[in-house]
């Protein structure tokens, strides 16, 4: 090959952090598409020139440069030429951490000064060309999450603010949204996401369900963090803790998302905030495209969870309906990650963490009982559905009560 090849972006990164690298990317410098698919690369980038290695699968970029053209993302004008410099092709990337390079002799190439900003934990913008893509705003707060002990340098969150400020953020269309948002609900600390998007203005434009939450108060007696928005942020970095699935750490987010609806007048108090929440969680997730799981389970942790902290005082009767209204019987895996969620709201205050969630406990208790009922042979009893399901719903309330 007549290009020179480097390894690039987080692969270096991870490296010098001495983090496991998961996938690596490559850059090539001096090469033409022809000379690659003759090699035997394959192409694959609808955008841009972006090859698969013929035996190890792994992407290899030609260089290229950038230029804006539209709002949005995808709004550039790609070239990607054999005169394309290396550090042309670093300038275009989003942060100096990501815009570190390795050579095939183990050298580094970093012309922002990447290794710099590393080992003082700053994420730093590489030019102004960061402000021409609204994605990158995202990006950055999801590595805020992915690096809790990093800092956004003052400078970079002045150009995100001035993103947000033009519209530029607008631009942005749901699939990326979710994209990143996901990603970033999948890290360590998953609050400092939204931290980050708060920092500059974006959360409200993106999320605003979730932006309204913080400066709304909670009675301290149940929740001693007080504010909605940072017990929100308890019980995320929680679910995170715990490593529960997406679903888990995405209803976890919207669970309280009704008490932002709470006129000021009724604060501390937000009764029928689980109803509310319904429609706000709904509203969200369509216009983010959350997939069907996570939407869903948002759904049911929003409205029934409040049921669910009080289930140690509920009858049979009333654990058997609240079991029947989240369907358990029916989708026991997302009943564990309802039950999930809903710990994670228990323990996301101050004081609570390793407490036992006795009312949940029992809920979990009420089910396995409940379950054993053979629904078939009741069925097989009665005529009618309506009756059926009578006289299934007494079976397992009778059950229940025993056990009790």
């Amino acid at each position: 090959m007549s290009g020179k090849i480097y390894t690039v972006g987080g692969a270096v990164r991870d490296e010098l952090l001495g983090l496991p690298v998961q996938d690596r990317d490559f850059v090539v410098v001096g090469a033409t598409p022809e000379e690659m698919v003759r090699l035997g690369f394959q192409p694959v980038g609808k955008d841009f020139p972006v090859f698969l290695h013929p035996k190890t699968h792994e992407e290899y970029a030609l260089a290229r440069t950038e230029r804006k053209t539209a709002r949005g993302y995808k709004g550039f004008q790609v070239y990607a030429a054999p005169e394309v410099t290396l550090e042309q092709d670093l300038a275009r990337r989003d942060l100096t951490i990501n815009a570190i390079a390795k050579d095939e002799t183990g050298a580094l190439i970093d012309p922002y000064s990447g290794q710099r900003d590393l080992a003082a934990k700053v994420l730093r913008h590489v030019s102004p060309a960061f402000s021409e893509d609204p994605v990158r705003i995202l990006r950055v707060a999801r590595f805020a999450a992915r690096f809790a002990d990093f800092t956004v340098a003052e400078e970079t969150l002045v150009l995100m603010r001035e993103m947000v400020q033009s519209g530029e953020v607008d631009a942005l269309v749901p699939e990326r949204v979710w994209q990143e948002i996901s990603r970033g609900l999948m890290e360590a600390k998953p609050s400092r996401l939204f931290e980050v998007l708060r920092a500059c203005g974006a959360l409200a434009r993106i999320m605003p369900e979730v932006d309204c939450l913080f400066g709304v108060p909670q009675h301290p007696k149940s929740h001693p963090e007080i504010d909605t928005g940072a017990h929100v942020m308890l019980v995320l970095d929680m679910a995170a803790a715990k490593r529960f699935a997406l679903p888990v750490r995405y209803a976890a987010l919207c669970h309280d998302l009704g008490k932002g609806a709470t006129p000021p007048a009724q604060w501390p108090n937000h009764n029928g905030h689980e109803a509310h929440g319904v429609t706000l969680a709904q509203a969200l997730s369509r216009r983010i495209k959350a997939p069907s799981d996570c939407a869903e389970l948002a759904v049911l942790v929003a409205r029934w969870h409040g049921e669910v902290h009080n289930a140690d005082q509920l009858p049979a009767e009333a654990l058997v309906k609240l079991l029947q209204q989240v369907d358990a019987f029916r989708q026991p895996p997302r009943f564990v990650q309802f039950l999930q969620a809903c710990a994670a709201d228990y323990w996301g205050r101050p004081g609570y963490p390793g407490k036992r969630f006795i009312a949940a406990e029992r809920l979990a208790n009420a089910y396995q009982i409940a379950a054993q009922v053979d629904a078939g042979a009741i069925a097989q009893q009665h005529q009618g559905g309506e009756a059926i399901k009578q006289a299934i719903f007494a079976a397992r309330c009778e059950a229940v009560l025993k056990s009790l």
